[in-house]
């Protein structure tokens, strides 16, 4: 059962923590996630940062677009905020922060890229920290995955778009993803649980592509996931997932 069991992947604000934070990762670790997945975007000088969304508004209502600043100017607007503003600031984290933790935990962060530019940064910092066998990279769809060819020694899933799932037969838009996937080198596919059957999984493993899914919380999906033998479980919920695998563990 240990290899079988699904690798559990935290998400990025899992157990209610703030998302994109050194304790969402912390948490994440501590409960035993095997692979950490954060958002990452990048500062106006090239500094990768822990971000979803490329515009941020304080608790004043002021407005900032993070990929217009540099990293030292958002410190500066964070620090004002601290000094005139009552309640907690989301501090804007470094990706610099997450790497060590990451790699003294000997676990695997998930880097979900929200911009092309993040590509170079990523691989940059990776390589400085020397934790490139720590990281991979995800929110690559097509073409963004085919950018990212340009530094090989960044692994990547290929984020597989949902439109292919809307607009064509599932048989189709499974040996589309495939295709998509092996073309831009991608390890493997990572897509929303929604458009996930066993024929996607099957055929994808045919084609030495293994297949992580997100977002799921609770119990029931989880098991039916474990059940068709998928390669990751992204999750909020990780304690639930972990506890399920302990007592999978313990039946075995």
């Amino acid at each position: 059962m240990t290899n079988l069991f699904p690798l559990i992947t935290a998400h990025s604000g899992c157990m209610n923590t703030p998302d994109n934070s050194l304790l969402s990762v912390q948490t994440g670790l501590l409960l035993g996630a095997d692979i950490i997945e954060e958002d990452v975007l990048v500062t106006k000088d090239g500094i990768p940062v822990l971000a979803h969304d490329d515009k941020r508004t304080m608790p004043s209502g002021r407005e900032f677009t993070i990929s217009e600043l540099s990293y030292e100017e958002i410190a500066e607007l964070q620090l004002q905020a601290d000094r005139d503003e009552q309640g907690d600031t989301p501090r804007l984290c470094r990706l610099e922060e997450m790497l060590p933790l990451i790699k003294a935990s000997g676990k695997m962060a998930n880097l979900d890229l929200k911009a092309d530019d993040c590509i170079e940064a990523v691989a940059k910092f990776a390589s400085k920290h020397g934790v490139l066998e720590h990281v991979f990279l995800s929110g690559c769809e097509t073409e963004r995955a085919l950018k990212a060819q340009s530094y090989p020694e960044l692994k990547k899933l290929l984020n597989a778009k949902s439109d292919l799932f809307v607009t064509m037969k599932y048989e189709a838009a499974v040996v589309q993803t495939c295709k998509d996937a092996l073309e831009a080198s991608c390890f493997g596919i990572n897509i929303n649980y929604k458009f996930v059957r066993p024929e996607l999984v099957e055929y994808a493993s045919s084609k030495g592509l293994p297949v992580y899914v997100w977002t799921v919380n609770e119990e029931a999906l989880m098991e039916d996931f474990i059940g068709m033998g998928i390669a990751s479980i992204t999750t909020r919920n990780v304690e639930e997932l972990v506890r399920l695998k302990r007592r999978m563990l313990e039946v075995e």
